[in-house]
């Protein structure tokens, strides 16, 4: 049976060492936990210690899957709801834990925590892991002592978000496989067909159709100066990603995306969802209305929408409520605002934040599942009019040949 180096702590506090039989890191890790050990680190026997160059190099490039943060909320509140105290619970989940970034930030955590940091000021220290959300929502547990309905709440919002956003990258992926084939085809067709074709015509002396003329003019122009339209396509591009890093190019490319025929709407449709369900658990979790509005211009996804968050604080601090001052913003729909504006009457304004995410929900998903169907005429008009527009440049000319070749 394989053997694991272990480094843990016991009950006493005292660091120790030794070897341990197990078939996998995850039972060698059980078996420690079930002596009442609190593992550090396990590897096993022969490996090269995970603490070098390459496993750094490794963290610095790793990136944090939302499915990871998934495993981790849930093991964490598993863990929390058995009543394991958090240091222990935290060094436990640090060993199971496979990706390296995640591994050395609860490691981080752990310290902080022994220092005397909350969990919450602890995990803001990692933002690329831990959202605004994330730790505004730890917190308000911590102050509430409900931390594990908090969790509750942000497995659902976690794992509801990864779920449209998975949706919207299913809808768009045939669509953008079938752009990059025809502009594949276009290509080829212009480098290798046309000008088979061009030189066949060429040498019979036929005046070329406009068709013909064009498509010869861009074959021309592609392979005399490529390099000039691949610099000018790398240029635009890294002016564009340098751009939209800035808090007004985002705002432009946001503004851009909810104007969008058929795309616009859906993302707008998720917006108000995300906007809706935040501000729902915020509200049950007893976040202030304010900071919740901070926390929802963080965490929104949409700049533009974050802007309208910003004019919207400004306006209840000189006590014009919620509602009134969303019905000035561009983004929220009627309904939203006379939902919003009953639920502050009434006194419900959480329910009604959820019975508009569960509005929203469906808009989405319906959306979603027509968008396919909304791309798919235009994707079909694009084809023909490639197929047209090369079956002209060819055909037209080979008729023409024909005709001749019948004259003599």
């Amino acid at each position: 049976m394989p053997k694991f180096s272990y480094k843990a702590i016991n009950e006493n506090g005292n660091k120790i060492s030794g070897v341990v039989d197990a078939t996998t890191i995850e039972e060698a890790t059980s078996l420690l936990v079930a002596r009442g050990l609190i593992p550090e680190k396990i590897s096993s026997q022969g490996e090269v210690s995970s603490g070098g160059v390459f496993s750094g190099l490794m963290a610095l490039f790793s990136k944090i899957k939302v499915n990871d943060l998934i495993i981790f909320t849930k093991q964490f509140r598993s863990m929390m709801s058995a009543g394991v105290p958090i240091i222990r619970l935290l060094q436990v989940l640090e060993v199971q834990t496979e990706n390296r970034v995640l591994k050395r930030a609860i490691a981080e955590i752990v310290a902080d925590i022994r220092q005397g940091s909350t969990l919450s000021e602890a995990m803001q220290k990692f933002p690329n892991i831990f959202s605004p959300l994330y730790c505004a929502m730890i917190r308000a547990g911590e102050m509430s002592g409900s931390i594990i309905s908090v969790l509750d709440r942000l497995i659902y919002i976690i794992e509801h978000e990864h779920k449209v956003k998975s949706d919207i990258k299913s809808a768009l992926r045939y669509p953008v496989i079938v752009v990059i084939a025809l502009s594949i085809a276009f290509i080829i067709l212009l480098t290798v067909v046309v000008p088979q074709f061009v030189s066949l015509f060429s040498r019979s002396g036929l005046t070329l159709p406009w068709p013909t003329q064009i498509a010869v003019m861009l074959h021309k122009f592609l392979v005399n100066y490529w390099y000039i339209i691949l610099g000018f396509i790398i240029i635009v591009v890294a002016a564009l990603a340098a751009y939209f890093k800035t808090p007004q190019g985002r705002f432009v490319r946001d503004s851009f995306y909810l104007e969008i025929p058929i795309l616009g709407p859906v993302f707008k449709k998720a917006a108000l969802s995300r906007f809706a369900s935040i501000f729902a658990i915020l509200q049950t979790s007893g976040v202030p209305v304010m900071q919740s509005l901070t926390i929802l211009s963080e965490t929104i996804g949409n700049e533009a929408i974050a802007r309208a968050f910003e004019h919207l604080r400004e306006r209840i601090e000189e006590g014009e409520g919620i509602s009134a001052p969303l019905k000035s913003s561009r983004y929220f729909t009627p309904m939203v605002v006379d939902m919003i504006a009953i639920g502050e009457e009434s006194g419900n304004l959480d329910e009604m934040l959820r019975e508009i995410t569960k509005h929203y929900d469906d808009e989405v998903e319906y959306a979603v599942k027509g968008l396919s169907d909304a791309i798919g005429p235009i994707l079909i008009v694009a084809l023909a009019a490639v197929v047209g527009f090369f079956a002209l440049a060819i055909f037209m000319p080979m008729w023409d040949l024909t005709k001749l070749a019948t004259k003599h």
